[in-house]
């Protein structure tokens, strides 16, 4: 089953949910379970990330709510606020004054959308049950002060300077994430053409590349948001799975990074993948998913 087909069997629903005056954020829900597991995507991509697991995880019982973090995808894109405490209060307001939910969530998130998703669970720790971080170095840790010096993650320092990226991927857009996706693949085939078309329009919308890239300058604030927050509140109790691919630059760090913050984390690498684990081996994925959170 494509994901085409495997979504249009899905039920979804788009909203919009109002932040401020400045900010609208962009989600899509499917399923009506009483557990409900939020995703947070990775950049350069929008909620479209997980077309492969939505409809899997609304099957198994799940409601799944799939969100385009600030600046991204159909989300309104403000000039600041790109610090991860700050997008993790943005999700809050969707998921507590919008979607109305009260029970603690299962929390995922993939490459930013893990920097999200931890400042999330450090911030509001009353308000999630268990946290999945996929394939991502985390500031403020020891994992990421070694990998931000690998020449792998070259475009950490490129992202962090002012306006000139923006000036040189302006107008080359696809060429840019398509060489972005492919740095860091194992799985060829699992980003198609249709695929890059979606990323390609979303990230060549006015001010769409610029924050984009804003993610990546705020990671010295992340850095000392983390080690603040840890110091307060201490390392996270609930339950954590770390995911690695099987060739990325973090694959291998996942688990001692994660315990770094955490006191109950399960690690695992998937086969076949290396950073777009989502979509390179999504049954595999899965499959660890459904495991850790029965």
């Amino acid at each position: 089953m494509t994901e085409k087909e495997s979504l249009n069997t899905t039920e979804l629903k788009h909203g919009m949910a109002v932040i401020d005056n400045s900010l609208r954020i962009h989600y899509v829900e499917a399923g009506s379970g009483e557990q409900t597991i939020v995703l947070l995507h990775g950049f350069p991509q929008t909620w479209w990330e997980w077309r492969f697991i939505i409809p899997e995880l609304a099957e198994a019982g799940f409601r799944v709510i799939a969100i385009d973090y600030r600046g991204a995808g159909d989300s309104w894109r403000p000039a600041t606020g790109y610090d991860k405490r700050t997008m993790a209060g943005d999700i809050y307001k969707v998921l507590k004054e919008h979607l109305k939910i009260e029970e603690p969530v299962i929390m995922a998130g993939h490459d930013i959308g893990l920097m999200v998703a931890y400042a999330y669970a450090q911030e509001y720790r009353e308000d999630v049950s268990r946290l999945i971080v996929i394939d991502a170095p985390l500031p403020g840790t020891l994992a990421f002060d070694k990998i931000r010096s690998d020449h792998r993650v070259w475009h950490f320092a490129f992202h962090g300077v002012r306006d000139l990226p923006e000036f040189l991927i302006a107008g080359r857009e696809r060429e840019y994430l398509q060489a972005f996706f492919n740095y860091r693949i194992f799985n060829v085939g699992a980003i198609s053409k249709a695929d890059m078309d979606i990323f390609t329009s979303a990230y060549s919308a006015p001010g769409a590349i610029r924050a984009g890239l804003e993610v990546y300058r705020a990671f010295d604030q992340d850095i000392n948001d983390n080690r603040e927050s840890l110091q307060k509140n201490g390392k996270l109790s609930i339950p954590v799975l770390a995911i690695g691919g099987e060739i990325s630059t973090s694959g291998t760090m996942m688990g001692d990074m994660m315990r770094e913050v955490a006191d109950n984390v399960v690690a695992v690498r998937i086969l076949q993948t290396a950073h777009w684990v989502a979509e390179e081996n999504p049954d595999a994925l899965l499959s660890e998913i459904l495991k850790f959170l029965n």
